[in-house]
């Protein structure tokens, strides 16, 4: 099957790509993050997913950095919960322009890493998913059975970048009051 796979960072990519490359699907990685803050940050989840690629030999196509709609989408949800009403905004932005660039090119099916993350909620994830793109999206859970750890485990291996925040402005602000 060949997947348009969203793409949120490099260790996510690792775990998500590896599992579907294992499973016999043709993947293209599509990097879109306009939540990403500071622009320095994007860049460094960019590479580390440019370096995932490369090594698992598929195409990556990355949008354009534009934070400004998600910006404006979020503004005044800063005290929001990580997993609040903020990050259903921020799912359905990127997932909504994923099934865009899917539907301008030649894909079966589509789906994000996203859910390979501990604190992302799958069934969020793929409910939005499933309202945007019905039965092309591909609803997956890939944190389950081990699959964050294995992300965390290649990205080790590959020795590619790991952040520590979810990457919005208002997370990392969050970690620097910590």
């Amino acid at each position: 099957m060949k997947i348009l796979l969203h793409v949120c960072c490099g260790v996510c990519l690792a775990g998500t790509a590896e599992t579907l490359l294992a499973e016999g699907h043709n993947i293209t990685a599509y990097y879109f993050n306009p939540n990403t803050a500071p622009l320095t940050e994007y860049e460094k989840r960019l590479a580390a997913a440019l370096t995932i690629a490369g090594i698992m030999n598929f195409p990556l196509t990355a949008a354009p950095y534009n934070p400004e709609p998600w910006l404006k989408a979020t503004g005044g949800m800063a005290d929001e919960p990580e997993g609040g009403r903020r990050c259903e905004i921020c799912f359905r932005m990127r997932l909504q322009a994923t099934y865009d660039y899917f539907r301008e090119n030649d894909f079966d099916v589509f789906t994000t890493t996203l859910t390979t993350g501990p604190r992302k909620s799958a069934d969020v994830i793929n409910c939005i998913g499933k309202v945007i793109g019905s039965d092309k999206f591909l609803a997956r859970d890939f944190k389950k059975n081990g699959g964050a750890q294995k992300a965390v485990q290649l990205a080790k291996q590959y020795d590619i970048y790991r952040q520590n925040y979810c990457g919005c402005v208002y997370s990392v602000r969050k970690i620097k009051d910590s």
